[in-house]
């Protein structure tokens, strides 16, 4: 091999490298172009996250609907008669109530069809403001 063609291969090879590598600009536009697609999805993530926690919380007003209407005309009680989470408790899935989603509390009510259970949200969720009452109507 000859010093020229070495030299040729030399510079070659630090030519090719250099291509090689992302310049500054090109590095700073997929960083923004993955900013941009975060500021979309993380919305849209929390969005889902809320249905969810909401839809969870009215699965749990219809389990514990049904558990007092059960719990009524086991012990032929009156519709005056309000359960406690001890009585309904059986009737889940383990023997225990449900436990909240959100930090939620539950209003059991008595057994009249009026007095259907509520759920009151210790913080914002869909449109419902914090301190809100989720029921089985707001579907």
């Amino acid at each position: 091999m000859t010093i020229s063609s070495t030299m040729n291969t030399r510079k070659h090879l630090r030519r090719s490298s250099l291509r090689a590598a992302f310049t500054l600009v090109e590095v700073m536009i997929a960083v923004m172009i993955v900013g941009l697609l975060t500021m979309i999805a993380v919305p849209n993530v929390r969005k889902f996250m809320d249905t969810g926690k909401y839809n969870a919380v009215l699965a749990n007003l219809k389990a514990i609907e049904l558990a007092k209407t059960t719990w009524q005309n086991e012990y032929r009680k009156a519709d005056t008669a309000e359960p406690s989470t001890d009585d309904l408790a059986p009737y889940f899935q383990g023997g225990k109530f449900p436990s909240s989603v959100m930090g939620e509390t539950y209003n059991i009510g008595n057994c009249t069809d009026a007095a259907r259970p509520t759920a009151t949200t210790p913080s914002k969720i869909r449109n419902i403001e914090a301190g809100g009452q989720i029921t089985l109507e707001d579907k």
